[in-house]
């Protein structure tokens, strides 16, 4: 069932395109009328312009007032009056260069063409002129209304849709975040449990070395539980040398993992500072181990490279697996997209979250080939004294 803010937005979204489409139908209507006023405009100048060419101007009979009043007061309309007989042509409303120029008066009686059917005098079944006219400057303007209304209208849906997919991952982060702090809820109290069920076997005749195998795991899930509490709230960030906990991340990883996983670890001698927190960051090299021995089916060489470049700590896993397809390089960091038929999809935008926005840093996929495996690169900002 759909929420009552999924029912707002669109309705929000419907009221918006039926708004925007009765402004555009107006406007076109307008459009039209104003067409059609100077199309009527251009009959009456015309048959006054023709009556002035038929009239004797020296009869005092003659009321020219009339008819001058017509012609004066088109002051807008641009056109091009042809008289046959002369072979000569004359302007109104337009610069003395269309006049002059012969390619320019040309292209302009072509354009006015296509918007007006061109008015022709006649006298005695003579035909004495023939007036092309166009567009006024008001109509011009409107004309180009639609699309400048319409690119307003694409920005504003791609806006709608931008706001609404941004809410959505808000939403579903908020979702993420919640299950992932009642996980780490519901795992406490059976952890406690068990470190107290620990205490009882140390006073019992069992090998030590049992008890710590349990120790170290019960370690083990109290990180788990912290990082897991972690999600949703602002880590904090201490100075510390990413060459260390790389490496004890990396001999944990080798300790958990399969002898047909052959790990391949290449990291600097010297310390590299860097601001980290070290459950997520230890979490996210994990999470790609782990998506690398998935990729290999769990057969295979994981190579893990650490090195400092301009500045920065950047850290290369590479697997040999089957490859990750090259439209996919992006989408395999959103939450829920997963190409596995069991799991989630939240490991690798779990890993982003972490890198990009925790720490301020930058994680992709950078180079991948089919059959042959794919390298993911981590980049964070070294600190600088």
């Amino acid at each position: 069932m759909r929420t009552l803010s999924d029912f707002t937005r669109w309705l929000f979204v419907v009221l918006s395109a039926l708004i925007v489409s009765l402004i555009a139908w107006n406007t076109y209507r307008l459009f039209t009328q104003l067409k059609e006023n100077e199309r009527h405009k251009m009959s009456i100048w015309a048959g006054a312009f023709e009556e002035f060419q038929q009239v004797d101007i020296t009869n005092k009979d003659w009321n020219s007032k009339l008819i001058l009043n017509i012609l004066q007061s088109n002051t807008t309309t641009p056109m091009i009056l042809y008289t046959h007989k002369e072979n000569a042509y004359s302007v109104n409303n337009l610069s003395q260069e269309v006049l002059e120029d012969p390619e320019k008066r040309q292209a302009l009686i072509e354009q006015f063409s296509s918007e007006f059917n061109p008015i022709e005098i006649r006298y005695n079944n003579e035909l004495l002129q023939t007036i092309y006219y166009g567009n006024s400057p008001a109509i011009t303007k409107i004309k180009y209304y639609p699309i400048v209304l319409l690119i307003i209208l694409m920005l504003f849906f791609m806006g709608l849709v931008f706001f609404y997919n941004t809410s959505k991952s808000a939403e579903q982060n908020k979702l993420w975040a919640g299950m992932a702090k009642e996980t780490a809820h519901q795992i406490g109290t059976p952890l406690s449990s068990l470190v107290g069920w620990t205490e009882l076997l140390k006073a019992q005749d069992i090998p030590k070395n049992y008890i710590t195998e349990i120790e170290n795991d019960i370690n083990r899930l109290k990180k788990i539980t912290d990082r897991f509490s972690k999600i949703g709230s602002t880590p904090t960030l201490v100075p510390m040398d990413i060459v260390a906990l790389t490496k004890e991340t990396c001999d944990y990883l080798k300790s958990r993992s399969s002898n047909l996983i052959e790990f391949k670890i290449e990291l600097p001698t010297k310390p590299i500072e860097v601001a980290l927190n070290a459950e997520l960051f230890s979490w996210t090299l994990e999470n790609l181990v782990k998506n690398g021995i998935d990729a290999m089916r769990g057969q295979g060489t994981i190579a893990i490279e650490l090195s400092q470049q301009n500045k920065s700590a950047v850290l290369h896993i590479t697997d040999s697996g089957k490859g990750i397809p090259k439209k996919y390089f992006n989408k395999i960091f959103r939450p829920g997209f997963t190409t596995k038929k069991r799991g989630w999809g939240l490991g690798l935008s779990l890993a982003r979250r972490i890198v990009e926005d925790y720490h301020r840093g930058k994680i992709r996929v950078l180079k991948s080939v089919k059959d042959q495996g794919s390298t993911l690169e981590i980049n964070l900002p070294e600190i600088t004294t």
